[in-house]
Formats: C-alpha cells, structure tokens, sequence
C-alpha cells in the first residue's frame, strides 16, 4: 500500500514537472518583441530604445528610437524598420542574431559568440546628415544636410560588468554635405575614421574634396567627443565661405591664411 501511494505521488511529481516545464517553454517562445526593448535601453544605459515593437523576443521588428524621457513618444531616429531573428540557443549561452534594415543597412547583420562577447559582421549604415546637428553647437547652428555612411570591419563586442568594450574600426563617409547658412552646395566630401580599443575609439578627419577643408583628430570615450582640428577655404573661396567660417569657431591667420579653430569638448 505504501509503495502504490510512492508510486502515484512519483507520477504526480511527474507530471507537476513536465507541467512546469511546458508552461515555461510555451512562455519563453511568445516572449513578447518588446523584451527586445528593455534590453537594448539597459544595453545603452537609456540612450535608445525600440518603438513599435511587433512579433516575439525571437523573430520581431521595431524601428529605432531615442529612449524618452518621461511621457514623450518614442520618435524614429533611422528610417525603415529593423527585423531581427534570435536562435533560442542564448537560453545556453550561445547568441546567433541577425539584423535586417534595408531602408539603412547594405546588409544583413550577424551577430554570433556569448552571453558576455559578440563578433559583430561588416556592413554599413545609412544616416541622415540632418543628425550631425544632435552634437550641438556649432553644428546644430549650420544645420548641415548631405549623405552620410557608416561602414566597419567585423567587430568585437565585449561585456564587463556594465560596460562594453568594443574593438574594430570604422569609417564615416560625409558627401555632398552643404549648410543652410552658405550658398556653396556642395561644401565638400570628407571621411572619418574611428579606432576602437575598449572603450574609447581615436578619431581622424579629413577632406577629399570641397571649397571648404577639414581636419583634425581627436578621441570618443564613453560617448562624449574630444575633438581639436581646423577649417579652412580653397583657394578663391574665402569671401563666400566667411559667414560659415566664422560660426565655426575661433578664426587665427596661419602663414598666409585665415584658419577656424575646430573643437569639441
């Protein structure tokens, strides 16, 4: 009699477990897209977020947004929308993702390796130049418009407590970029490049052609740009590019030319 009561409450120990486990999984695969959100703001500490999030943690879309602040919507920062695929192999710690845009991105993004370091694969990002005015003054002045490209080589992503470090390159491509306070159109194409070691990536500038010349380096480190460089006119294009030169910043003769003093702190 004893071991028949053993038995049965063996079976409904059982049955309580695969019970359990069931409900767990159904849960973990109707995961909802917006759990994609929390953890891209926490990721950010709060500098983005997911807005529209639809579909599931595991496949989904949502369009990229600023984290808001308070009760303000969630505003679009990138055009298209960005679908995702996530293999449920992150529940044992192997993260394979790809990343889809084609409104911004060449390319499908793979992103494979751990719960703590991600290799992230090459590819490159359209952005609106309209967004060069979010780094203030002066640029939020000359409110500049033209074509920007963001590529980079594979890079490597890893976690450390809250922090990420980040090790690869970047370049940023600026064409046709023209301001709405000077009557030359275009001013220039120039490129940036960016080498990142941890936490902080060195930063290069230079021109590749244009009426107005830029360069400079300077470092970006936990999101905050260090940046001491200089502005000046081609030859026969300094009457014309005088107002523009002047918001730049601090003007100084250099040999036989007028120079703007570039910086960023």
């Amino acid at each position: 009699m004893v071991t028949k009561s053993k038995g049965t409450a063996n079976r409904l120990m059982l049955w309580l477990l695969a019970g359990i486990v069931t409900v767990a999984l159904t849960v973990l695969v109707f995961l909802p897209a917006t759990w994609m959100a929390t953890l891209l703001e926490r990721q950010t500490a709060g500098r983005f977020t997911l807005g529209d999030a639809q579909g599931s943690l595991w496949r989904g879309s949502a369009f990229l947004g600023a984290a808001p602040s308070g009760r303000d919507p969630v505003s679009p920062l990138l055009p298209g929308r960005f679908s995702w695929r996530l293999s449920p192999l992150v529940m044992i710690g192997k993260t394979k993702m790809t990343l889809e845009n084609p409104a911004v991105l060449s390319r499908p993004v793979s992103i494979e390796g751990s719960w703590r370091s991600w290799r992230i694969g090459s590819a490159s990002l359209d952005l609106p130049a309209e967004r060069l005015a979010s780094l203030g003054a002066p640029l939020n002045t000359i409110q500049p418009a033209g074509r920007l490209r963001l590529s980079w080589s594979p890079l490597q992503l890893t976690r450390a407590g809250q922090d990420i470090a980040l090790q690869g390159t970047m370049m940023l491509e600026m064409t046709d970029i023209s301001s709405r306070l000077s009557p030359i159109k275009p001013l220039g194409a120039y490129v940036m490049a960016f080498d990142w070691q941890g936490q902080q990536a060195q930063i290069g500038l230079k021109t590749l052609r244009g009426p107005m010349l830029l360069s400079g380096s300077g470092v970006l480190s936990n999101g905050r740009l260090q940046f001491a460089g200089k502005a000046q006119a081609e030859a026969g294009q300094e009457e014309r590019l005088d107002n523009l030169l002047n918001l730049l910043g601090q003007r100084y003769r250099e040999g036989n030319k007028n120079v703007t003093r570039l910086e960023f702190k």
